[in-house]
């Protein structure tokens, strides 16, 4: 029998046409003997709509990403709780008559960001017991919170790369103050970071103190809460990480590196999705194997303290001197084939399509929240 699923993309975040992307991505790879699939895209403005399976529809054209517009047939959530052995149902509301859709056995949630990556969607799953891909609500909440993140992280003896929070409240009262605390205890470059953002949104490299003022107005923009942390003399490297089945131990990928070249100031936004500047990767990152096994164990590590499910890509800087602090966790990292996180497990011999397929299945088991 095959499985049902239905990938959730779009979204209320800026991140939207990258989420689209990635349901392009895996609409183009997933096997569709095995697997039937509802295409469901949320618009920016919120509302759930029945939209097209077709990959093609949903790749980038002349440097532009995809968007669900907002017609289309609205998707109905089921009125009770999904019960165990039962058919998860969905609808759609058309011409004013309601219309059964699919009965579906796993949401897989392809959204980044806000109102989807951190915990929100989650939350909504769990209290209709539909099993879904990927992290649960506390966790998804965690890792979206960079902030929250490092605290966690900390407590279990990682290190994390240094650097203060501000929020836009205080800014507001005592920027001086902040300023002054910045030019005292943290050498420039500073990076300015919305702490519940992704895909480089509202970031800012910040070399003079007097292009600090602009960079906390464009975080702000995307986040009431923003870290401004130290500008690192050190490696960028990612590792992929999937969930243990039956108690084991995190799987762990080979790291790769992305390498920027010197026209761009860092990895931002347009770098990584619309070949802007000069950007390298390379998988597997040139490291002695030493130092690659502490990665490895590091991404682990991290997994676990969050308390992860399913998947996550943990980016991670290594020093001159060889130290490996963590720079942030994303638990539903970018999917197209040609992402960071498939080439990983590429690299180690699982497939785009069987990636894909190992998510879902893991998926279809997993045990929701508290009964």
């Amino acid at each position: 029998m095959s499985t049902t699923v239905a990938l959730l993309f779009g979204g209320r975040s800026g991140e939207h046409g990258i989420s689209c992307v990635t349901a392009g991505g895996i609409l183009a790879a997933i096997d569709r003997e095995r697997f039937d699939v509802v295409a469901i895209g949320i618009t920016r403005e919120g509302r759930w709509l029945h939209v097209s399976d077709d990959p093609s529809d949903w790749t980038l054209v002349d440097g532009r990403a995809p968007e669900v517009a907002s017609a289309g047939d609205e998707v109905l959530l089921p009125d009770v709780r999904h019960r165990p052995g039962e058919p998860i149902t969905l609808r759609t509301l058309r011409d004013g008559a309601v219309h059964d859709l699919a009965d579906v056995d796993v949401v897989w949630p392809l959204l980044h960001g806000s109102y989807g990556e951190d915990g929100t969607v989650q939350g909504m799953l769990e209290m209709l017991d539909i099993p879904y891909v990927g992290s649960g609500v506390l966790a998804s909440a965690t890792a979206m919170d960079k902030a929250a993140t490092k605290l966690v992280l900390r407590a279990a003896g990682l290190e994390c790369a240094p650097g203060i929070v501000i929020h836009e409240d205080r800014w507001a009262a005592e920027s001086h103050r902040v300023l002054a605390h910045l030019r005292k205890h943290h050498p420039l470059p500073w990076f300015v970071k919305p702490a519940r953002a992704g895909s480089s949104l509202g970031v800012t490299r910040v070399n003079d103190p007097s292009q600090l003022e602009a960079a906390m107005k464009d975080a702000f923009a995307e986040d009431p809460k923003v870290l401004v942390e130290e500008g690192l003399d050190a490696r960028e490297v990612e590792c992929g990480v999937l969930q243990g089945r039956d108690g084991q131990e995190p799987g762990t990928t080979l790291p790769g590196e992305v390498k920027v070249g010197d026209d761009l100031e860092f990895y931002d936004y347009e770098a990584k999705y619309f070949g802007k500047g000069t950007v390298s990767i390379d998988v597997p990152v040139a490291l002695p194997d030493g130092l690659l096994e502490e990665i490895r164990e590091t991404a682990s590590r991290a997994f676990t303290a969050l308390g992860l499910e399913g998947l996550a890509r943990v980016d991670m800087f290594v020093t001159r001197d060889q130290r490996v602090l963590i720079n942030e966790v994303n638990t539903m990292p970018g999917f197209t084939p040609y992402s960071m996180f498939p080439v990983l497990w590429e690299n180690m011999g699982l497939r785009y399509p069987d990636l894909i397929a190992e998510l879902i299945d893991r998926a279809r088991t997993r045990r929701l929240g508290p009964r």
